[in-house]
This record gives C-alpha cells, structure tokens and sequence, in this order.
C-alpha cells in the first residue's frame, strides 16, 4: 500500500540542495496460513515498489516464513542482471521487515531477540532538524528553540551552502541548545572533498559529533581522502544499498559511523550483516530513519539489538528521530513511538510491537479504494 503526506508548498523543508515538501512510503504486509500478519516499510514512489512487489511475490508465496534467508538469495543470485541499487531492494527489505514482524509473531518475541538479542530496553534520541526552510515562520533559530525541554541527547542541523553559512548555522545551534548536547551536521553530499574540508575546519572548534554525508557515498576516494585530513568523524550510508554497497567504504577505512536506512538497503536482514561489517571494521552504526512509524519501529528494534562494542560505548546508541512534520509517523500506528524525555522504549509485544490505524492508512494512501480492502 502506497502513502503519500503533502506539506503546503511554502512550508517545505530539507536540505542544502533542495526542500521537499512530500514524503511517500509504501507498506508491505505478510499473511501466514493461519492468519499472522507482519508489516514493512519500503522507501520510494509507490508505484514502483508495487512493480517490483508483483516481481516478488511468487517467490514467497507457499514457503516456509523461516526460509526468508534461502528465499533472498535465490532472488539475488536470479536477478543479479538488475543490480543492487533499485527499488526491488527496498521492496525486498520490506518484506524482510514483515516477516521479521510474523516471525516474532508466531514465537511470541519481539523483533530484537530475532537479531541477537535486547541489549537495552530504552534508546537515547537525537532530534532531526535544523532543516533549510523559505517558511519564514520556521527558521532554524525556530526550529531549534522547539527543542528544549524535550530531553534529546543530540541534535542534528543541515549545512552544505558554504563554509561561511556552515559555521554560522552551527554557531547559532551551540548558542541555542548549550554545549552538553551532541551536535551532528549533515550535508546531503553537497560539498567537493576540498569544500568539506573548508567546512569541517571552520567548525570544528563547536565539537561535531559527526559530519553526515559530506560527499557522495560512492566517492570511496574522495571520502579517504576526507577521512585522512577530518577533524571529526564521518557518517554516511543513507543512500546505500545491501551490505555490498558498505564494503568498500569499510575496507578502505573512510568511514567512523555507518547510517543504513532499513527502509532502502534491504530490510533488517541486510542491516544485520552492515553490522557484523561494522563491528570487524571498528566502526559504530546508527540507522537513518526518515519515514513512517513502521519503518522507525524497525530501527528501534535493530538499534536495542546491537552490542555496545564498537556501536555503544563509549557514546550512548542513538535513534534519529525526524521532529518535522510526518504524518506517516504520528498517524498510521494505533499508539505511535513517542519519545519520553529523549528517550524511546523498545517495544516489548511480539513482532515490532506495533499495530496500524485503518482510518490512517484509508486517509494518507494514494489509492484509497485499495487502502479500504487491505484489511479485508
């Protein structure tokens, strides 16, 4: 089922290179024999996922819900002609995500036991946003001032339009929300190796906790050399996809923080092996979450899932939570993942934890007549 939630044209918001005022996701649900449902999230225009989704299905329908892992790679290795960075491997990861749900369903445990256990039961948040706006009503000094008093751990902003704006936008973050919060910077692969160093250096003495995206996650070169010249640890990974698309940043030693998004590398399965990656390489993981209350359901229970060495400690084990607008997040669940201090608690019901609003779904779906029969 394809969603779709629509900001006003003049309050769109995002990043240096563009805003965006429309966030479109597309849920994958799984029905076993007798009944137990699970649900994923894919990232993507819907119509797309929903092409991919009538290549797939056959593949899964009939087998066993355990035999997820076999059913992947036969996919892989059958259709390796159309590659690894598509919106098959979202859709893909969706009903990898689902059938994580009914998996945890059908043994009465949560997500996080089926990927190696509950290391904690509560996430630490950083808030998402400092977001480039034309909305004069909601300029970062605003958007930062909305965060106090929420208790986030970190707190992340847009740069990318010059060094100049870079440590000025930062400056004005440091005066907002004091020195004893996280401060995380992301790019959106704005700059030329060159410019983000420029950048890094004019605001380094603000203590970055990490710099996200800085250039293009395929540019293994260019972040190397980034890598071996930054006053600050580099984050990247949104726009990877599979735990071949990490490789060769981890092998090449560029990179200090891993951000796979579930909804667009492959689904929990493939975070997984991006972890144990990870973890041989010394480098933490912190998913990128950007979409709806499924898909930040899913990186709640991968993150609970991670041991502390390399990915949580000595620094605390962060949840990105977006504080823009997103009705696809604080609407489609019957009890949304809200935050309590900056904190989240992980789920403790079988499968995600989560169940879906009908009504939601009917009122933010882009075909509605479909959306009505899901649940039929």
């Amino acid at each position: 089922m394809g969603l779709e939630f629509v900001l006003p044209a003049d309050q769109a918001y995002g990043m240096a290179k563009a805003a965006i005022a429309r966030r479109q996701v597309s849920l994958v649900r799984v029905i076993t024999e007798d009944g137990t449902t699970g649900v994923g999230e894919a990232f993507g225009a819907a119509g797309v996922t929903a092409a991919y989704l009538d290549l797939l299905r056959g593949y899964f329908l009939g087998q066993d819900l355990f035999d997820n892992t076999l059913i992947r790679n036969r996919i892989f290795a059958r259709h390796y002609h159309l590659g690894l960075e598509n919106q098959l491997v979202t859709c893909l990861g969706a009903i990898d995500v689902a059938i994580f749900d009914a998996m945890g369903k059908v043994l009465g445990l949560p997500v996080c036991k089926l990927l190696g256990g509950r290391a904690r039961d509560h996430l630490a948040a950083y808030a998402s946003d400092g977001y480039f706006t034309d909305d004069p009503q909601n300029q970062l000094g605003d958007q930062l001032a909305g965060l106090k008093g929420q208790g986030f751990r970190g707190v992340k902003i847009k740069v990318g339009r010059g060094a100049a704006e870079d440590e000025a936008r930062v400056r004005l973050c440091r005066e907002v929300v004091g020195d004893e919060v996280l401060l995380l910077v992301d790019a959106n692969t704005s700059y030329t190796p060159a410019q983000a160093l420029e950048s890094m250096v004019r605001i380094a003495p603000y203590d970055i906790h990490w710099y996200e995206e800085p250039l293009m996650p395929r540019d293994v070169a260019g972040l190397k050399w980034l890598h071996d010249r930054a006053p600050m640890p580099i984050a990247t990974g949104e726009a990877l996809y599979t735990v071949h698309g990490f490789r060769p940043l981890l092998d090449s030693g560029c990179l200090d923080v891993a951000m796979p998004d579930i909804a667009i590398c492959g689904g929990l399965s493939e975070v997984r092996a991006i972890a144990d990656l990870c973890a041989l390489h010394g480098v933490r993981l912190s998913p990128h979450v950007w979409g709806s209350g499924v898909g930040l359901a899913a990186a709640v229970h991968m993150l609970a899932a991670l041991p502390d060495h390399p990915h949580a400690w000595p620094q605390p084990c962060l949840l990105e939570y977006d504080v823009g607008e997103n009705a696809l997040r604080d609407e489609i669940l019957q009890q949304p993942l809200a935050l309590d201090n900056g904190l989240m608690a992980v789920p403790e019901g079988p499968g995600l934890g989560i169940e879906l609003d009908e009504a939601a779904l009917v009122r933010y779906a882009v075909d509605s007549d479909h959306a009505a029969n899901w649940f039929s």
